[in-house]
């Protein structure tokens, strides 16, 4: 009988011992990247109020102790220095659980629907350019993790999620979002330190779906929210309220961050209106959540396609046009424009290279202070008609528009009957292109550029960036 109080003392003393290790949320593991010279957040799970002490290898004397609450949950801030690594780090509360191949260096949260997701091998029988010469060249040795969430949805938000840090390896690269990992691949090499990648997308999904209950309940009560009190999970993942946000984006908060890059629209074709204040709400939804009010947020203009209302349709015209004037309404933002890399026929362009590069150009410009080139989409700012001729005039002009001399396509012009007639226009200015007025349109009353669903692109600044597309009416 003795033996077997004994036995069972035993048991329930390991399996005390068991519980009382510390856990991490699957964010924290090996192969990280800690955001640089900040105070970087780590949490997880101990014994109610016991202690844990948190040790990194960087810093010898270092030793972060905080206590665990009545419900186990504690959280730590740990100075990290100047980007480098491999390092360890060490977090005890009596049981040591060690994370190795740790880096410090910059990290960004990338999200989105499939042109986020759409990884760098592409999608079955839809290619993304270069991705062979990408794939088999990673090296290991060059310091870009990711980690990618796991699919999933919640009706609340849920304290963790399937991911793991993945080194620059062939097998991983494949696998990773291509617009990611080529504006981290692109940072990397000019800033030199050690780039860490959040990726969470899916595809098909509108912006409602990556946005809290409190911003959507605020600001947008066209959408029922009432499912979640009844603590239904709704069948819609692509176009439902919250789930994503819950699942895919709660678990990561409050992992310490430099900024985050967003690629998503197409879902929301047809509310264009709606979509721009969306917009708006998501990034400040996401500084709030991030408690950094002044995060960089730099995202994607959606790219031309052959949308339902067919090659001549505005749908994605107005959505684009939405995109561009969020630019304006949220602070410390950015947008890649992507109108010479659609494709009418495939919703998902194949050079997807150009669009991690151009939200890295932004980044490096704006968040960095790499600040010798203009990365910025030439921008419509006015347009006059004098003495018969049509003057357009544009933003971020720095160096000139391009191409001086040769005819551009894609502007056309209306008279007061609103019928647009193709119209061919030239850089006649730094800041300026003139546009010919078309015969069949005596008094010129609008002008538009590149205002379709299909549409190429024939405006650039001095290095190649694409104008926007853009319209001087409102009808």
């Amino acid at each position: 009988m003795k033996k077997t109080v004994l036995m069972v003392a035993v048991l329930c003393m390991a399996a005390s011992m068991s519980e009382a290790k510390v856990t991490l949320p699957q964010i924290f593991g090996d192969n990280m990247v800690l955001q640089q010279q900040t105070d970087a957040r780590i949490w997880g799970k101990a014994e109610p109020l016991s202690k844990v002490t948190i040790r990194p290898s960087w810093d010898k004397k270092m030793a972060v102790t905080v206590t665990a609450d009545a419900d186990g949950k504690w959280m730590a801030a740990v100075a990290t220095p100047a980007a480098g690594g491999p390092y360890s780090v060490e977090i005890s509360d009596g049981e040591k659980l060690v994370l190795e191949n740790v880096l410090v260096g910059e990290v960004w949260f990338c999200s989105g629907q499939s042109n986020m997701e759409m990884p760098v091998r592409g999608f079955d029988c839809q290619p993304v350019e270069g991705s062979a010469d990408v794939i088999m060249g990673a090296d290991p040795a060059v310091p870009i993790r990711f980690c990618t969430v796991g699919k999933a949805t919640a009706v609340t938000p849920q304290e963790d999620c399937g991911t793991k840090w993945e080194e620059n390896t062939p097998d991983a690269v494949r696998w990773a979002s291509a617009t990611a990992y080529f504006f981290g691949q692109y940072l990397n090499r000019v800033l030199d330190v050690p780039v860490g990648l959040i990726i969470s997308d899916w595809g098909g999904t509108a912006i409602e779906a990556w946005m809290d209950r409190e911003t959507i309940a605020a600001g947008f009560p066209e959408f029922d929210l009432s499912f979640i009190d009844r603590g239904e999970v709704q069948g819609n993942v692509s176009g439902t309220p919250t789930q994503l946000y819950n699942a895919m984006v709660a678990p990561l908060l409050p992992y310490t961050i430099k900024g985050f890059i967003w690629y998503q629209g197409e879902a929301n074709i047809g509310r264009a209106e709606q979509y721009r204040k969306l917009m708006s709400a998501y990034a400040g939804m996401m500084r709030e959540r991030w408690e950094n009010p002044d995060m960089p947020f730099f995202y994607v203009q959606i790219a031309p396609f052959r949308y339902g209302d067919g090659d001549n349709g505005i749908s994605s015209a107005l959505l684009r046009e939405a995109q561009m004037l969020s630019w304006g309404d949220i602070p410390n933002s950015g947008m890649a424009v992507t109108l010479d890399i659609g494709d009418s026929d495939c919703i998902h362009p194949a050079k997807k290279r150009q669009v991690g590069e151009r939200l890295a150009l932004m980044a490096l410009h704006q968040t960095y202070g790499r600040q010798t080139i203009n990365p910025y989409s030439p921008v419509y700012r006015s347009w006059e008609v004098n003495q018969g001729r049509i003057f357009v005039y544009f933003n971020n002009a720095d160096g000139g528009l391009a191409p001086l001399g040769h005819l551009l396509t894609g502007f056309e012009v209306a008279g007061p009957d609103k019928v647009f007639h193709p119209a061919t226009a030239r850089v006649s200015g730094w800041d300026t292109v003139e546009v010919y007025c078309p015969s069949e349109v005596t008094e010129p009353a609008a002008v538009r550029y590149g205002f379709h669903n299909c549409t190429d692109a024939s405006l650039y600044n001095l290095y190649g960036i694409p104008a926007s597309s853009f319209r001087t009416d409102s009808w």
